[in-house]
């Protein structure tokens, strides 16, 4: 039995990318033949999101052939309560005290609520004694995980407010196979229960923010297996960093050209162009480069940022060639020979200014 899972849309717009990027995943369902649609709050990014894209979507979450099973976010908490019908293949699991059953499986969803220690650990373990060991029981959870390493920004534009925070251990006691999660957008991510199941965030399916760098995944598996990342081809923030040296790089315009080519469509790219040139070998400006690339990139980049300085002058400095001299001595690997000239560039530049 397969189960599809991701988490944070946040529609916003009927036929946009977000809207055809949730169009993607229910063909993903129908393609791989799963049997439940899991998704882990913030479907939509505003309550009025969902009165607004409600008779859309009923299309859309009708006669798929599976299940899809809601539970509210923190951005769109106030969009299940008052009864909106969504679709055919729609259940929203609103209370923790009910669940939904399916074969083997038990479903149950922890909507989003402005709480947190105790009364999260009393919220979980008001289901201890309706677990059924003999079947394969799965928490939908919307909130951060506490003992995972990540920073503020990994969670969107949420600010420094902790939002229903948990730790592994509160489920130590509790018959959960998997907590499918959502909130945390980044990346694809697991982590191991002391029961022996999972804690899983599929991260957004699409780049909400230009935080959200890196193709995007969803959480694809079969149940009593582990979970599978599955890659999109969503539209995603890709940032591209690129060093240019000013000895190896003789044509740093087909340096950043060939980097480019390698991108799949979707990718929007954050381009910065960095490190040092010889404008005289190159025979460009600053300037001129600067223009250069900005010809052969053309609306492949959403941003581009231009941090790389001509060191001519530097390069023919006799004190600079005895370095590089003394340099090439030593047995010094090349990546920690181009960082100490690198450092040594710097404090010339500082030096000429």
């Amino acid at each position: 039995m397969k189960i599809l899972h991701t988490a944070d849309i946040h529609l916003r717009e009927y036929d946009d990318d977000r809207w055809k990027t949730l169009q993607k995943l229910i063909q993903i369902g129908k393609k791989e033949d799963v049997e439940i649609f899991v998704i882990s709050g913030d479907l939509f990014d505003r309550g009025i999101d969902a009165e607004v894209l409600k008779i859309k979507i009923r299309d859309l979450f009708s006669n798929n052939g599976f299940k899809i099973l809601f539970i509210p976010g923190n951005h769109d908490k106030n969009s299940y309560k008052t009864g909106i019908y969504f679709g055919d293949d729609v259940v929203i699991l609103n209370e923790i005290s009910k669940s939904f059953k399916y074969k083997d499986v038990e479903i149950w969803g922890m909507p989003f609520e402005p709480i947190k220690g105790e009364t999260i650990l009393n919220r979980l373990h008001s289901l201890a004694k309706s677990l059924d060991p003999k079947k394969k029981n799965i928490l939908l959870y919307h909130g951060e995980l506490l003992d995972a390493f990540f920073s503020r920004k990994d969670l969107g534009d949420e600010g420094e407010e902790r939002y229903m925070p948990v730790k592994l251990s509160y489920f130590k006691d509790l018959k959960i196979d998997y907590v499918l999660a959502g909130h945390f957008h980044s990346r694809f991510d697991f982590w191991r229960l002391q029961s022996g199941g999972y804690f899983v965030y599929p991260g957004s399916p699409i780049s909400i923010t230009r935080r959200e760098t890196g193709r995007r995944k969803v959480n694809l598996f079969e149940v009593g297996k582990p979970p599978q990342e599955y890659p999109l081809d969503s539209p995603y923030y890709e940032e591209v960093v690129i060093k240019l040296d000013p000895i190896k790089d003789k044509n740093p315009v087909e340096n950043v050209k060939t980097r480019l080519s390698n991108l799949p469509p979707e990718a929007m790219v954050l381009l910065t162009v960095k490190g040092f040139i010889n404008g005289e070998v190159i025979m460009m400006s600053e300037k001129e480069l600067k223009m250069e690339i900005d010809r052969i990139t053309g609306n492949k980049c959403i941003e581009k940022r231009y941090e790389f300085s001509d060191i001519r002058r530097i390069l023919e400095d006799d004190l600079f060639k005895k370095f590089m001299e003394k340099l090439q001595e030593t047995d010094l690997n090349e990546e920690k020979k181009r960082e100490m000239r690198d450092l040594a560039i710097e404090a010339m530049m500082e030096t000429m200014q």
